[in-house]
Formats: C-alpha cells, structure tokens, sequence
C-alpha cells in the first residue's frame, strides 16, 4: 500500500480509501464486516462514510452505513487502526433535521454527535461538509449560475467547527463538492484568523470527469489541501461492465437507473470504448488502469473506491501495484482531447 500525509498534519492515509457508501443498500452488514477486514489486511487504513449513507438517499436508510462501521468497531476493537472520514449533509433533504441544515448552531451539534453515537467513537479524524450550503454547480450541474441564498460564512462556520475541535470530537475538517472560490476563501480565513484548517476536498475526479484539474488542482498543490477523488470508476462505467448497454443484475445501474443519471451522458459510451480499448491493448485491468490513473495524480491524496463484492474489492485494492507506462498515458491524454470531460 502507498501512503501520504493528510494535508499538513503528519496522519499518514493510505492512497486507496475504502468508500462504504453501499453498506446498508446494495450490501449487507455481514459483506460491509468482510470488507473491513480484508482492507485493513491489505493497509487500507482510511475509510470514508457519511451521516448521509446508504446510496440511494432515502429517509428509511438514513445513518444505517455510520451504524454498521459503528457495530465492526464495536465488535473487532480496531477503531484506533482506521483513519475515519465522514460528512455533515448540507442542505437539501427534508428528514434531515426537518430540513434546516446547516453548518453552524444546532444542526451542526446535532449531525456531529448523531454521527458519533452511530460510529459508536469518542472522536472523528476527518470532518467533511458533503456540500456547500451557499448555490453552486456541483453534481453534474454545469454553467454557473450567481443565484444568491442563505448560507452561513466561511468565518462562523470554521469557529463552529473550530469548537468541536477543541472539545476533541474532530480532529481535522475537510471539504467536499466544493469550488476552487469556496476552498481558497476557506484556506484564507483559517490563515487570518487562526482558525481550523481544511486539509482535503472530496471531489469527483476520474478518466471522465477531470474538471478538478481546471482549477482545484492548483489549489490544492500551492496550498497542500489534496484532493480524496470519489467516483474513479463513474460509478462503474470504467471498469467496462456497462459497454455495450449491459447492466448485469444487482449492479448500480440495474438496481437505481433513474438515480444515477450524472454518467449518462452523449459521449460516455464512446470514451469509455476508447478507454477499454487502451487497456486491452498494454494488458491492463480497465479498473486498475482508471483507478491508478487517479493515484499517481500530483494533487491527488487519496482515492476512494468503492466495491459491492469481495472480487470488486480486491481488484481495486490491487491497483496500487500497477505501472502506468508512458505510453498508456499519452493515449490516455489523447482520449481526453478528443471527448474532454464527458460527465463532468
């Protein structure tokens, strides 16, 4: 396993993160407690969740993911061995405290010791706001459009954050689904008044979605805040299963095809054809080669996958022994010319 420090702070995370965001919906605790176990084996020691999880959202499944990571801590006494991550949900979700979420007050209390109840731990490693509260083009959405909303600022929600810090329920704050104006402000704020940092930006980031290197990628080079890439695989479109129109029964696409729409898109088929076939031709696993890709990234910190089976698991973890020759990565790079980011 590869391993690189978290933003500033001399927590060393390995560079594939284990993503849980199916445990609850496509798996069961059972399959959830086999996958801890085989990535801890394998040095996976940085484990993403969310008050959000399971995937799909839905009022019924909400909070079950942080209760199973909860119940394998529980049984197996490793919390201590796990570098846990998860989310406070931004806006948008009625059953989350009735819809007024927020960063700061009591919702945020709330969500934070709710999370931590769930996880059955006395602390979180790495706090994430899963969105921002303020309008943004995030999930998909492109074209910026200024549409000006509450939301709280920068300033109240880093001494908020800030607070829970030193009470020693988090230990460091981080960002997700953010904008390169978002992270910067954040970064400047916490510099000027000497208030928490963000040490990562949990952001999309794949061979059909590098927006990231638009903008954030500067950012987070220049200002050491790399990003944690969710999605590598565009939600399994890059490990090739899904060429041809094929959506075998049980996957993502099968189960939810009306949820997962941000991969559909007009040139997906066509680039992920492009990609397969660069694979197939220097002898690669198409996951391995996608998720690789993601890694070697000078931005990148860590990237997270995510498996609904042990073989799925396996593969991806086994991606951190793979060389990308030159080669592949200049026909690589000329895909992108040619369809530049189809699902951004």
């Amino acid at each position: 396993m590869n391993y690189k420090n978290l933003g500033n702070t001399d927590i060393k995370v390995s560079t594939i993160c284990l993503g849980t965001m199916t445990w609850g919906e496509q798996n069961t605790e059972l399959e959830a407690f086999e996958q801890m176990n085989f990535a801890l084996d394998q040095g996976v020691n940085f484990w993403d969740t969310a008050e959000l999880y399971a995937v799909p959202p839905r009022k019924e499944t909400y909070g079950d993911t942080e209760e199973i990571i909860g119940n394998w801590f529980e049984k197996t006494k490793k919390r201590d061995k796990v570098v846990l991550a998860t989310k406070v949900a931004g806006p948008a979700r009625d059953y989350l405290r009735s819809g007024e979420n927020s960063f700061t007050g009591p919702n945020l209390e709330s969500a934070l010791n709710d999370s931590l109840k769930r996880l059955k731990s006395d602390y979180i490693d790495l706090y994430q706001l899963h969105w921002p509260e303020r309008n943004v083009n995030n999930f998909g959405r492109l074209g910026y459009v200024h549409k000006e909303n509450e939301w709280n600022k920068f300033e109240d929600v880093l001494t908020e954050l800030d607070k829970y810090i030193d009470q020693g329920k988090i230990r460091y704050v981080g960002l997700s689904n953010e904008t390169p104006w978002g992270v910067f402000n954040y970064l400047q704020i916490s510099k000027d008044k000497k208030l928490p940092r963000m040490m990562s930006i949990q952001n999309p980031y794949s061979l059909l979605n590098r927006s990231y290197e638009i903008g954030l990628a500067e950012v987070s080079i220049r200002e050491n805040i790399g990003c944690l890439a969710y999605s590598p695989l565009a939600s399994g479109y890059l490990s090739g299963k899904y060429r041809n129109k094929s959506f075998p029964k049980g996957s993502r696409m099968e189960r939810d095809f009306d949820f997962w729409t941000r991969y559909r898109k007009p040139n997906t088929e066509d680039a992920v054809e492009h990609y397969y076939k660069i694979s197939e031709k220097f002898d690669l696993d198409m996951s391995q080669m996608s998720i690789k890709f993601c890694e070697i990234q000078d931005f990148m910190t860590s990237v997270i996958i995510g498996a609904t089976t042990m073989e799925q698991l396996k593969t991806n973890i086994e991606s951190v022994n793979v060389k990308l020759s030159d080669d592949v990565i200049k026909e690589i790079n000329q895909v992108q010319t040619i369809y530049p980011n189809p699902c951004p």
